[in-house]
């Protein structure tokens, strides 16, 4: 059982490390797209901040949006020396401590879910900036399309009564349910929760391009709009719902484009029947490809992923260029065999044999984590499912940290398996560092990318 640190002071930052972890919007600048980490902490002396390297214009010059995308002011921000700092003790956080000042570098092993979805909105602009900022080399767009077919970043094509003001504007009335508030009995106990359903297919992309992204949630006791929009998870924050910039496919390849990052989209299952005015599934599924093509992203700049198994095999026998980094999406909701419960302990749990999506050409999973992990004895270790995907040479990504809010209470789906031995922030490391080293997986979604770029850049990933 891990258990948390005796004292307050075995958890207190010492100065320098607080002094270099700084606010948000300090740190180095990146000169490329380099993973190479700088593990060497500085002994001696230590600045405040350390000094940037090859910045992107001469002092008294001034920095354009450009540079600032190719080449931004990287930073961890508090949150990574926060994390260490509640680890218990042990080698991990050792290490981890021993590069508290080390300069920040872009890793494609940080890879941005939604962007930094952690206090952002998701899929927005700004939620992608700050990703970009944290070193994420890789950014996600989840695509969903418009009624008139365009496609655009959202999560699902039936989430813009969550994740937008759309119920706040003149097309709620375009949605396929308006905002129904909820209904109460005399005693004040809720009989039928508030509900609205907006779906992506409602509204054109000119249309969908006036919104504003906000926070994803809901308040099922609403009684009016305004109420149902103050739903946002307590360990998330609504201080950057303000200016959510909706964007299409388009707009965030061109602006992953001048930030110098890889792109991993996820073709959405649609919720409405397909074919959808005569739009095919197919043509949903080749139409992504041709958009990355359009913007002059190959196949070994993209990972291409989905949970639906349809895509896959489309992938494979028109795109196979494409097909070798895309990724097959598991979790226990499309990896279950019918009338069992998905143990990554039994493989006679599972929907299909590793050995069986090999066959088919599927050469990638990014399984949800805790399909790759598993209690051992007290401390987590690799599953049986994360033991045989590595031993039939299957690329991996596990997806997604910085979603659980607090751990003090097990860290709830995401660590199903390891609830019993998760019970501090500082856990999430303890997750990391097996899934890295022990599972080997080559990147981890994480919504607040600064987390696993700090890690990486102190192991040299």
């Amino acid at each position: 059982m891990l258990k948390a640190p005796s004292t307050l002071t075995s958890r207190k930052l010492p100065l320098v490390f607080a002094m270099t972890a700084g606010l948000l919007l300090a740190g180095c600048n990146d000169n490329n797209d380099n993973n190479t980490a700088i593990n060497t902490p500085i002994a001696s002396t230590p600045a405040s901040t350390p000094t940037p390297q090859n910045p992107p214009s001469q002092p008294g010059t001034n920095v354009t949006a450009q540079q600032l995308l190719a080449q931004p002011s990287l930073t961890y921000g508090i949150r990574p020396l926060y994390l260490v700092n509640d680890m218990d003790a042990g080698t991990t956080k050792d290490k981890l401590l021993s590069c508290a000042y080390q300069a920040p570098k872009r890793t494609e092993f940080s890879i941005a879910h939604r962007g930094a979805t952690l206090q952002f909105p998701e899929h927005t602009k700004e939620s992608y900036l700050a990703a970009n900022q944290m070193g994420a080399g890789v950014q996600e767009c989840d695509v969903a399309f418009t009624k008139d077919h365009e496609l655009v970043c959202r999560h699902s094509d039936a989430d813009l009564h969550t994740t937008t003001n759309i119920l706040a504007t003149p097309l709620a009335v375009k949605c396929t349910q308006n905002f129904v508030p909820a209904t109460f009995d005399a005693q004040g106990n809720v009989l039928t929760p508030a509900s609205a359903k907006c779906l992506t297919s409602d509204i054109t992309l000119a249309e969908f391009k006036t919104l504003k992204g906000k926070q994803d949630g809901a308040n099922t006791k609403a009684k009016t709009v305004q109420e149902y929009f103050a739903g946002t998870p307590s360990f998330r924050t609504d201080t950057y719902s303000q200016n959510g910039t909706l964007m299409s496919l388009k707009e965030a390849l061109g602006l992953f484009k001048q930030m110098n990052v890889k792109v991993t989209p996820e073709l959405k299952e649609p919720t409405v029947t397909m074919p959808h005015a005569g739009y095919t599934y197919d043509m949903y599924r080749k139409q992504l490809i041709d958009t990355l093509k359009e913007f002059n992203y190959t196949a070994d700049q993209s990972i291409v992923q989905s949970f639906n198994i349809d895509d896959l095999k489309y992938w494979i026998a028109n795109n196979p260029d494409y097909a070798k980094t895309a990724v097959f999406l598991v979790d226990d909701s499309n990896f279950s065999k019918e009338g069992t419960t998905f143990d990554a302990q039994n493989p006679a749990t599972w929907k299909y044999s590793l050995a069986e999506l090999k066959a088919m050409g599927i050469q990638n999973l990014a399984p949800a984590t805790f399909m790759l992990v598993t209690n051992q004895n007290g401390k987590v270790a690799p599953s049986e499912f994360a033991k045989q995907a590595k031993a039939q040479g299957f690329g991996l990504i596990a997806w997604t940290i910085e979603r659980s809010g607090p751990l003090a209470n097990g860290g709830g789906w995401y660590y199903t398996g390891i609830n019993d031995i998760t019970n501090n922030d500082g856990d999430v490391y303890n997750l990391v560092d097996v899934l890295a080293k022990d599972v080997g997986v080559k990147g981890i979604f994480s919504d607040w990318p600064a987390t696993t770029t700090y890690y990486a850049n102190c192991n040299g990933l």
